[in-house]
């Protein structure tokens, strides 16, 4: 099914985005795009191991304004937010994304949709380019785990093939998105862009890969959630702790597959490892306990373990920003990866079979509080000021986790009705106000509830 495309109903964001690309490019947009941030409520760091996630879409996203020339090829960005400087280069399939010191520039992540559009014309498309104008509003918080470079990303795709008049199934464009996204060098697993397409208004969703499928996950009667930033941001994109924990999986997936008489140069993921041995996830835990030890790995023991080359590891293990790395904890990300899938689809099946109540609401919580348990001790993607969230949030909420990649960022809770504003006030007090933060925590602190994946939007006219 392609992305919905919808009669744009005005409000003063539109307004001023209209007003700002017709100041600039003087003419009136053609259309307009919207993705959404999203919120990843159990199932962290499992997407790019092959395992389910549970994400809903936020309200916060990207929203474009998008029109064509004729002549050009180019392609001009401006955003509405001035700290972002204008950004203009020739539209063809030869744009470079050159990644240096320090994290990427915003319009590299646009860049990624583009590029990943336009690799799939054929050579005699790429000839006849028109130029592509955009103004770009963003309400995601940046580099706070709600997943703003996707919906970027996502959004740059969405507005080339739609200017190109591609109509792409949402799936292919998800797909697409995850792909691309990697050149700007995180090693992202799909969860971000899957959401971003297939989200649905009221519904979370239980999202699986290859093949790229979705379900509705109807949240319990009393469940609110609520996001609360920690303050401290991570740019994934911007150190290798993110593909750090990328390759410890695919190096535990290698190490056990080798270790059960398996090509290990043909795995890349404990997902695809459990698959091929045709063991549940109780038995994958297990057999983590037999093959890995618990004790850091150099890169020399996993040399030896594998009885290879460091040219291969190299190669097929490990990526340009990890290569340096002197200690592996193998043993560790497993038993999260494991754990994790098995909290997700507990966390599901929970939904599924809710018949309401405080006891289905406090199963949940206690999954969520695991899983941060989980990333802190195990994952070791936590922070102190994230952890100081938590613990302060334990007062008023069912469950507390850190959301996204971690390392700072966001946390989601899950609150019953009655103590959504005891919460928020609590923070306020004992977490905001020592920071000095007085103002403004209608950005910081929110509730939310699922919204809409990807849409276009045409004039109403």
């Amino acid at each position: 099914m392609p992305v919905q495309i919808e009669k744009l109903i005005k409000n003063e964001r539109s307004e001023k985005i209209t007003n700002v690309f017709q100041s600039i490019y003087k003419k009136k947009p053609d259309f307009f795009v919207r993705v959404p941030g999203r919120v990843n409520l159990i199932g962290e760091h499992i997407d790019y191991c092959g395992y389910g996630v549970c994400p809903m879409a936020l309200d916060q996203d990207i929203f474009l304004a998008v029109g064509t020339a004729g002549e050009g090829k180019k392609l001009r960005l401006h955003n509405v937010d001035r700290k972002f400087e204008d950004f203009e280069c020739e539209l063809d399939d030869n744009i470079e994304i050159s990644l240096e010191n320090g994290p990427p520039k915003w319009y590299q992540y646009f860049l990624c949709g583009i590029k990943g559009i336009l690799e799939t014309l054929p050579k005699d498309q790429l000839q006849n380019l028109p130029s592509i104008c955009v103004v770009v509003s963003g309400t995601v918080p940046q580099s706070a785990g709600l997943s703003s470079s996707s919906a970027l990303v996502s959004a740059a795709a969405l507005a080339a093939a739609h200017s190109l008049k591609l109509q792409l199934p949402k799936e292919e464009l998800a797909n697409l998105c995850a792909r691309c996204e990697r050149y700007i060098g995180t090693q992202g697993g799909g969860m971000d862009q899957a959401i971003a397409f297939l989200a649905k208004e009221g519904c979370a969703k239980y999202i699986e890969f290859e093949p790229l499928r979705s379900t509705e996950v109807i949240l319990p009667t009393g469940a609110v959630f609520v996001i609360a930033h920690s303050l401290t941001n991570l740019n994934k994109a911007a150190t290798g702790d993110f593909n750090c924990r990328v390759v410890e999986c695919r190096l535990a997936a290698q190490i056990i597959a080798h270790k059960n008489s398996l090509d290990w140069t043909k795995i890349k993921r404990l997902g695809d490892l459990q698959k091929l041995l045709g063991l549940n996830l109780d038995e994958m835990l297990a057999l983590t306990g037999e093959c890995l030890k618990t004790t850091p790995y150099t890169k020399q023991d996993i040399i030896q373990e594998l009885n290879t080359t460091s040219s291969l590891v190299d190669t097929v293990s490990l990526t340009p920003n990890t290569r340096d790395i002197e200690k592996f904890k193998l043993y560790q990300r497993a038993l999260h990866v494991f754990n994790e899938a098995k909290r997700v689809k507990q966390f599901y099946e929970t939904c599924k079979n809710a018949a309401g109540g405080e006891d289905t609401l406090l199963t949940l919580g206690t999954l969520m509080s695991q899983s941060h348990e989980s990333l802190r001790d195990l994952y070791e993607c936590s922070h102190p000021q994230l952890d100081k969230l938590v613990e302060i949030s334990k007062s008023f909420t069912l469950g507390t986790r850190l959301t996204g990649a971690g390392w700072g960022g966001c946390t989601v809770s899950l609150v019953a009705p009655e103590n959504v504003q005891k919460f928020i006030d609590s923070i306020k007090e004992n977490f905001f106000k020592p920071l000095g933060v007085t103002e403004g925590f209608e950005f910081i602190v929110f509730t939310t509830t699922p919204k809409s994946g990807a849409c276009i939007y045409v004039h109403n006219e």
